[in-house]
């Protein structure tokens, strides 16, 4: 399973999932439909699906193209979500198969939109699995509550996303990170994790590099939404719950002026 970032528009990322031995590839969020379809030619592979996070316009927006640049593919989006172009409704818990090899799990991740939809994808014995994130996690960070409540983001991002497997490589919808590894330092100033990793990803953005992909268990060690269970994160923002820290935490970032 190779996975391929595609920047797209300001700082979006589209992505291809590919099967490097059948040469089939799923698209993520294809905003700008031309560039992934030039990229998967360049890759040598047939598109087979597509597999939209959410409606917003950066990610479900150029679905109607890429249908007319590659007749016949499936384009699939949360059941909840009205998704432009979708062919194929998504439920929680829904199976797709890319290739043989490859295993796509629908799992619904509701509060940036109601029906936004994260992808778990598992490869090869062997292969570390990958997760589609869109706009709910996003390294360091998790989307604004558009369309739900901090009670909804802490059972998509705490319960849903941070159960699966630690090493899962994490594969988000913005190039966000630097700022918010800023902004988790005023949460957590003393996290020698989150100086880390700004550190890091400070320099590769000033090489022009991407910052993706994270994993599960460096979101758990750094991102300040993500960790929101622990009693001195809560107390050091004067909170009693995981819920109330969560709703204060975007609450604070929605107001920072990094």
């Amino acid at each position: 399973m190779k996975i391929l970032e595609v920047p797209c528009l300001e700082d979006n990322y589209s992505y291809l999932v590919i099967d490097e031995s059948t040469k089939e590839a799923a698209a993520v969020d294809p905003a700008e439909p031309q560039k992934v379809v030039e990229a998967a030619n360049q890759q040598g592979v047939v598109l087979k699906l597509v597999l939209t996070t959410h409606h917003h316009w950066d990610h479900a927006g150029g679905n109607d193209k890429i249908k007319k640049l590659v007749p016949g593919i499936k384009v699939y989006g949360g059941s909840l979500d009205n998704v432009k172009g979708c062919t194929d409704q998504l439920q929680n818990g829904d199976n797709l198969q890319l290739s043989p090899h490859i295993n796509i799990l629908s799992l619904h991740t509701p509060c940036h939109t109601k029906g936004h939809i994260s992808y778990y994808v598992t490869g090869k014995e062997g292969e570390d699995p990958a997760v589609f994130t869109g706009d709910t996690l996003f390294i360091a960070g998790c989307g604004k509550f558009f369309e739900g409540t901090a009670e909804q983001m802490y059972q998509s991002l705490c319960v849903t996303l941070g159960s699966l497997p630690k090493p899962t490589r994490v594969f988000c919808g913005h190039e966000y990170t630097v700022k918010n590894l800023q902004f988790a330092l005023t949460v957590e100033p003393k996290n020698a994790r989150i100086q880390q990793k700004l550190a890091w990803a400070t320099s590769q953005r000033q090489a022009g590099l991407p910052t993706i992909p994270s994993t599960i268990e460096e979101e758990l060690e750094t991102n300040p939404f993500m960790r929101v269970d622990l009693p001195e994160l809560q107390g050091s923002i004067g909170c009693q719950s995981p819920v109330e820290a969560l709703r204060e935490i975007r609450r604070m970032k929605d107001n920072w002026r990094g």
